[in-house]
Order: structure tokens, then C-alpha cells, then sequence
């Protein structure tokens, strides 16, 4: 593998004596906003310290009037309301978000999530049957995190007398929009694109509010919207970070018992944080859809039993552990494809696909994939009867939408974000369609795009590494998309002792730099040699806290010789 080119984001930082800026706020948050264009200089208050009363208008959202007034009518003639969501962290926190909100207007509805493999993402005609079936025909359908592109089966549903309300945040489809009675979609407009699903119920709660008061605090699920938001890894700015921001504060005291149990049975100890929800939280979650159960992920958000809260958490780790065995197995199996393939290397994708693979999985594998070669990648699972269901994952610069339009002759269907999306493909269509997704990456992309970064904000040494520090630098939260973690690099730096390997070829590290030590963790380290001493390290900061015991931690991304 290519090494990757370390690269400064911007200027180098350089603290005065004091660590203060002009404006009164650290010099290196300061030097962090900035540089990475987040704020201007005099909006850094507001910028560390979001209010609620801060949130826009959510009228501005389109289609949210006709939305509104659609569903209080069903509130008004008490009418048989169906939500029907996706199976992911973002389709079932929505679900459990817009049911929450009906129940403030005393109506009551039926909640419905596809499956996976059988019947596919979003709406489609095996869904639908089986919705209507298990719960009766509805008035209205209230899709979240779907409907976007469902121009065919809405237009199917209005012929058979059931109107569509569509909540969702999925690029417009060039074909044009549903015909529903309502479309609340950011992507239709200029502003809050950057909305999960989560954050468009959240919007549309607030905007039923305003137009009829009800017995709701929406501060109170916050702590859904954070989770939804984080896992769907939506950028974090703006509103979005405003809402998850107050959601994990929420979080960490939350009064939803689904999510208290979660927070038990992962060992999440303190105030929540975006990594918490990213690795502990929402894999959970999402390995119920995985594993082909997302009733039971829906079921955790919405009990309001303890007991049933407890016992659906133990489910849903026990779900995660049979999702990172599949996920280890088809990894070692793809990395064997790309092994006995020698050509398939010299591409700039990764395109792969067995009948031995889960559906529900190779997404994961996916994005392991193509951070590990710096790629493109899709990972497709294909059924007995030869159609594969594939999860894509990008690098900077490589759409995946626009590569699934120019590659459609080889597909079957295709659609999500640029960063990530899905295919359905058919087995002896995977070669054509690694050639001209490669063809199409090449066109769209130099040498330098392709090859692996390590973008780090600032150098910095170890003495400045103090709880203190660690204080000021969590102002930065939440950290994703659009706000990664900051990276640090520190130069001149020892192993003071042998590295302890830890599972998953993980190391434990105790790093010395000018008789300054501090500890590290140096995920999948262990994997391959380390370097000649000395070090240059780069790395993220993290609170660790230990029977009651909290320290700072350094999380390695990366080790090279210092010369």
C-alpha cells in the first residue's frame, strides 16, 4: 500500500505565550475554526456555544406547509396513519421521532420497516403489500429517510386511494419528483441540505407546533436526533450541529429507557460524545436491520419499559457480535479476491461480489476497504438467483451518484449520497461495471486526488497535552462529517516502553517526547512493523475515563521515522 502524504490543513499554529487569542478564546480552537473556514472571527462565541433559540425557521424547508396541513387533518378526522421508514439508525430514530410527535396530537400510529434482503430500501411494491396487509390500509403513509425517488409505487399507492406525505433527505432523482400531497425535502431547496431524516422530522415537529401548540417539548428527543445525525454521518455544521451539540448533553441523562439500556450494555460511562454514538451506539442499532430484525431496533427507541429496554439491548449487542464475525469473514475474503487478482490492484476501484456474502454487511466492508486502499469501493452480496445487492463507499472527489448515472447500463438500479450509495447488479454485469466505474474515476480524478492523506491541523507538543487543554478542545464537539476530529502531529517522540498488543491487532502504546510522557492507542498497529525510532506521531486527543479516573488519550492515525 501507498504510503500516505502527510499535509498540513492550513498555516501552522503558533500560540502566543498566554494561549489566548484577541477575541478571548483559546488560540488553538481559534486556529482550528478558522482554518477550517467554520466560522468567521467574530461569530466564534456563537460558534462554541450554540443555542437553540438559534434554529431557523422551519417553514423554509419545501413542501413543509402542505406537509402540515396534511397531517392535521389527519389528526383532525383521527384518520389511519401509517409510518413507514428505513431500517438504518436514521430510518428507525425517524420513525420513533415522527410517532412520538403524532402521539402529542392523540393520534396513534402504525409503524412498518421493510426487510433488508426480501424487499429491498425504501418503497417498494413486496413492502407496500405486506405493510397494507399486516396493518390495513391507511388514510395516509408517512415515509422517513425514503420516498424520495418512489415516483412509481406512490403513484401506485394514490391509484389505490392512500395519500403520501414523504419525509426524507436523498438526492432528487433526475426523473423528477413523486406526485405525493406533500414532499419535505432540504435537497429540493438551498437551505438545510445537510439534514439526516431525523433532523427533517425534527424540523417538521417543530413547524406542527407552531402552527398547533400540543403537550411536547421537542428538547426532550433530542437525544434521537443526535444519534440519528452522528450515525448517518451527515455533515456536522450549522443547525446540525446545534441539535447534536444539546441532543448528547441530553443523551448522557436521557429519559428514553431504549437508550439508557443501550448506554448500559456498551459501557458508556460520563457525557456522551460522538464517538460513543459512532462506535458504540449506532452499530448496535444498525446490526438489527443487518441481521434482518429492525423491529427490535425500532422496539428499543420506543419501549417505555425498563425491563423490555434491557432485554432488547442484550439483543442488539448480540446482534453486533454475529454482524462482526459476517463482517471478518467477508473482509479476509475480499482481501483474498484482491490477492488472487493481481490486475484488479493496478485499478483505482474496488469492486468485488460473492454469493457468499450477507447483504446486510457489505457496506461495512466496503468502507474498511476503501479507507485501507484509499479506493472507491463496492462490495455487492449476490442472491441464488444471480442479482447482487451492492453498498459503495468514496473517497474525496468521487461521487458515487454520479458514478452509478454514467454506469447505469451495467446496473440494475442505484442511488444514494455521494459519499456513500447502494447498486443492484446483476453477477455477470460486476466485470462491465468495474471497468467503466474505473473509466469513469480516471476521467474524474489526477494522481494526487488518488493518492492517501493525512490531513492534520496543527504540530503541537506533548508538555501543552493537559486536561486543561482537553477542556477547551471539547468546545470543538460534535465532531463528523464536515468537522472531522482534529489531527495532531508531535515530533521527536520514543516508545518508553515495548508496545502491548491487544486484540484485532490493536497496541497500546506509552509515548515519551522531551521526558513528557502520555499513553496511546494505535488501532490495527499491530498489523505490521513499526518504524525506526524516533517518531513522528500523528494523532486525535480523547478523554478517557477509568473508575472514576479521567485522563487524557491519544488515539495514533498514523507513525513514521521523524528523518
Amino acid at each position: 500500500m501507498t504510503p500516505k502524504q502527510w499535509i498540513p490543513r492550513g498555516q501552522p499554529y503558533q500560540p502566543d505565550e498566554e494561549g489566548k487569542s484577541g477575541s478571548g478564546v483559546p488560540a488553538i480552537l481559534e486556529h482550528l475554526i478558522l482554518q477550517r473556514g467554520l466560522a468567521q472571527a467574530g461569530e466564534l462565541e456563537r460558534y462554541l456555544q450554540p443555542r437553540l433559540r438559534d434554529l431557523s425557521d422551519p417553514m423554509l424547508i419545501p413542501g413543509m406547509g402542505p406537509a402540515v396541513t396534511r397531517i392535521l387533518q389527519a389528526v383532525d378526522g383521527s384518520q389511519k396513519v401509517c409510518i413507514y421508514g428505513d431500517y438504518d439508525v436514521d430510518g428507525v430514530s425517524s420513525i420513533a421521532l415522527m410517532r412520538r410527535i403524532l402521539q402529542a396530537y392523540h393520534l396513534q400510529a402504525d409503524c412498518f420497516i421493510p426487510k433488508r434482503a426480501a424487499e429491498g430500501y425504501g418503497l417498494s411494491e413486496a413492502a407496500i403489500a405486506r405493510c397494507i396487509s399486516e396493518n390495513g390500509k391507511p388514510d395516509l403513509i408517512i415515509t422517513v429517510d425514503c420516498g424520495t425517488v418512489s415516483v412509481v409505487e406512490i403513484a401506485q399507492l394514490a391509484e389505490a386511494g392512500i395519500d403520501v406525505v414523504v419525509v426524507d433527505h436523498h438526492e432528487p432523482s433526475p426523473d423528477g419528483p413523486p406526485d405525493c400531497h406533500a414532499l419535505v425535502n432540504p435537497k429540493l431547496g438551498e437551505q438545510f441540505t445537510y439534514l439526516c431524516a431525523a433532523g427533517v422530522v425534527f424540523k417538521l415537529g417543530h413547524a406542527l407546533l407552531k402552527k398547533r401548540p400540543a403537550d411536547l417539548d421537542l428538547k426532550e428527543l433530542l437525544d434521537l436526533v443526535s444519534v440519528a445525525t452522528i450515525a448517518d454521518i451527515v455533515p456536522m455544521v450549522e443547525e446540525n450541529r446545534l441539535l447534536v451539540r444539546h441532543g448528547l448533553k441530553r443523551l448522557s441523562r436521557t429519559l428514553n429507557p431504549g437508550l439508557k439500556a443501550l448506554q448500559k450494555v456498551t459501557g458508556m460511562v460520563g457525557t456522551a460524545t460522538s464517538m460513543d454514538v459512532g462506535y458504540r451506539i449506532g452499530p448496535r442499532i444498525n446490526a438489527a436491520g443487518r441481521m434482518e430484525q429492525p423491529e427490535d431496533a425500532l422496539a428499543i427507541l420506543m419501549t417505555e419499559s425498563r425491563e423490555e429496554a434491557e432485554s432488547l439491548a442484550d439483543q442488539l449487542d448480540g446482534y453486533n457480535r454475529q454482524r462482526q464475525a459476517q463482517e471478518l469473514l467477508i473482509l479476509k475474503q475480499a482481501e483474498a479476491m484482491l490477492e488472487a487478482n493481481p490486475a484488479w490492484g493496478e485499478l483505482p476501484v474496488i469492486v468485488l461480489g460473492s454469493r457468499e456474502w450477507h447483504p446486510g454487511v457489505v457496506g461495512i466492508v466496503a468502507s474498511r476497504l476503501m479507507r485501507k486502499y484509499h479506493k472507491p469501493t463496492f462490495t455487492v452480496a449476490i442472491d441464488e438467483e444471480g442479482l447482487g445487492k451492492g453498498s459503495g463507499r468514496s473517497i474525496e472527489g468521487v461521487s458515487l451518484v454520479e458514478a452509478i448515472r454514467e454506469c447505469m447500463d451495467d446496473l440494475v438500479a442505484g442511488g444514494g449520497h455521494a459519499m456513500a450509495a447502494g447498486i443492484s447488479i446483476r453477477e455477470h454485469c460486476l466485470d462491465a461495471f468495474r471497468e467503466h466505474f474505473s473509466q469513469y474515476v480516471m476521467e474524474q480524478t489526477d494522481e494526487q486526488q488518488r493518492t492517501p492523506k493525512l490531513l492534520y491541523d496543527a504540530e503541537i507538543d506533548f508538555e501543552q497535552l493537559t486536561l486543561g487543554f482537553l477542556g477547551e478542545y471539547e468546545l470543538l464537539q460534535p465532531f463528523g462529517s464536515g468537522n472531522p476530529q482534529p489531527i495532531f502531529v508531535a515530533r521527536g517522540v520514543h516508545a518508553s516502553r515495548s508496545p502491548i498488543h491487544m486484540k484485532n491487532d490493536h497496541l497500546r502504546l506509552a509515548l515519551c517526547q522531551d521526558r513528557c510522557e502520555r499513553n496511546a492507542v494505535f488501532f490495527g498497529g499491530g498489523s505490521k512493523p513499526l518504524p525506526e525510532q524516533p517518531w513522528d506521531v500523528a494523532f486525535t486527543v480523547d478523554r478517557n475515563t477509568f473508575r472514576g479516573r479521567t485522563s487524557l488519550q491519544l488515539i495514533v492515525q498514523d507513525i513514521r521515522s521523524s528523518d
